[in-house]
């Protein structure tokens, strides 16, 4: 199409005045890929490992809440599966926790617009009687709007917050919408409520609940604190919009505490050829919450590590660090494995950490914290993820609960980040099932970090102490 002669003039003065503006530089040139890691690569996208793990762990064991006799035939079925897969040093390292246990849960409207709610006890919720409580609800848009309240404004009442998560790519969404769980019915007890109730924190619209864990400050007692499904928080918002009278609730939740019992860390090797060149610690968390069977959260973490670890393993090039799959246990309840692992492997040297906690779908974005003298490792990892469709991200790595007591200490490293568009939309709810993992995504996932782990476990470069980010 032909620009009108005036706006050809403007554009062309334009260009004129800023001639940065008329071309493009050419990015630097990638690294070359070792032929050998590519055909690695490749082959990874047709790997069958993970999704035997992941199905084996679903079907075989189920849901496997924190420091319960399910995550302990977690454990006993992780050990037989890493040694069969052939993996060395497998062991069970344990530590004791505090126990969490879901009991009853119902809701009901009964003012003015009765009916029942589907919602689901949030971790470390308080209990309220056994016949439940009944009370008129404080409806607040938006955490903020909780915390904007005066202190005692709801002695005797119910609080429920609500705001609405939407879908990023980068799962942002969980960081600016999670404080409603993370510390709304700590500051609702604070403000004298009896009971809080929050939207869950997903991105989907249906009936099933998205449970995790809620923290209450010191000298604060906890309260019954549970997540409605959204579709739930969303009508009743609703019933507040059609009235002017109070909003009353029935509200049933009968977790109790449990008092001590064990976890563990389960832990396998492919040993490498130098002992001084550090261990490259990479894995996913064991455990689960106990509404659907952690399929996405975290049975595809554990599966997608250790199929990459196994693929590593059957190269038949002995790597030069010992990579080391560490499947943490009760992280859901506050990251209990992770700070174990931290304090029973403080002297070890380790050359980098990554986890895979994020669902199965495709990884679209590497990140890294290395040392100056490893710049390279990162390069070489650039050129041979792109064909995976995975670009170098600008922010610094180190994400993670698990590891983020170990990279606390000044261990570099390497994030891979999935894609988060759709995994909120399961978090912490009945639907973390098989059936949402993408076979040939999942395959993606085993093909990236195949790829990560022929770099990194055997770069030459030494990979010494790095500044942890911000927040490790």
């Amino acid at each position: 199409m032909r620009i009108p002669s005036l706006l050809a003039a403007v554009a062309a003065s334009a260009l004129i005045a800023h001639p940065a503006a008329a071309q493009r530089t050419a990015p630097p040139a990638l690294a070359p890929v070792d032929p050998a890691v590519a055909k690695l690569r490749d082959a990874a996208l047709k790997d069958d490992i993970a999704w035997d793990i992941v199905e084996g762990i679903t079907t075989e064991v189920g849901p496997r809440l924190a420091a319960t006799e399910a995550e302990a035939r977690a454990r006993t079925w992780a050990v037989a599966k890493l040694k069969a897969l052939g993996f060395k040093n497998v062991r069970i390292e344990t530590y004791r926790m505090p126990v969490w246990l879901r009991g009853e849960e119902k809701a009901e409207i009964v003012g003015p617009f009765p009916q029942p709610l589907k919602l689901a006890a949030l971790g470390r919720s308080g209990a309220t009687p056994p016949e439940g409580l009944t009370a008129e609800v404080v409806y607040f848009p938006t955490f903020d709007d909780l915390r904007a309240a005066p202190d005692g404004s709801l002695k005797g009442k119910i609080a429920f917050i609500s705001n609405q998560m939407e879908p990023t790519q980068d799962g942002s969404g969980y960081g600016q919408f999670g404080p409603a769980r993370f510390v709304g019915p700590s500051i609702a007890a604070s403000k004298g409520a009896v009971a809080a109730v929050i939207r869950s924190i997903g991105t989907d619209h249906g009936r099933g609940p998205h449970t995790g864990g809620t923290n209450w400050a010191d000298g604060v007692t906890p309260i019954p604190a549970a997540a409605l499904s959204v579709a739930d928080a969303e009508n009743l918002e609703r019933m507040f919009a059609r009235t002017k009278g109070p909003v009353t609730m029935k509200l049933v939740l009968t977790p109790r505490m449990a008092g001590e019992a064990e976890s563990g860390n389960v832990i396998a090797e492919v040993p490498g050829t130098d002992p001084n060149a550090g261990i490259v610690l990479i894995g996913g968390h064991l455990d689960s919450w106990d509404l659907g069977t952690g399929a996405i959260d975290d049975g595809a973490g554990i599966a997608i590590t250790a199929a990459a670890a196994k693929r590593i393993m059957d190269w038949g090039v002995k790597p030069r660090r010992t990579i080391r799959v560490v499947w943490f246990g009760a992280e859901e309840p506050g990251g209990f494995g992770g700070r174990a692992y931290a304090e029973a492997h403080a002297k070890e040297k380790h050359a980098t950490a990554s986890e895979s906690d994020f669902g199965a779908d495709n990884i679209w974005r590497f990140e890294v914290n290395l040392p100056d003298g490893a710049k390279p490792v990162a390069d070489r990892l650039a050129s041979a993820l792109a064909p995976l469709g995975i670009t170098r991200g600008r922010g610094v790595g180190g994400d993670g609960t698990d590891i983020g007591p170990t990279l606390a200490t000044g261990v570099a490293a390497v994030d891979l980040n999935q894609s988060g568009l759709r995994y909120f939309n399961w978090h912490h709810t009945p639907e973390d099932t098989l059936d949402l993992i993408d076979r040939e995504q999942l395959r993606q996932n085993v093909a990236a970090w195949t790829t990560m782990l022929a770099i990194v476990a055997n770069a030459p470069e030494e990979i010494g102490a790095v500044t942890p980010r911000s927040g490790n």
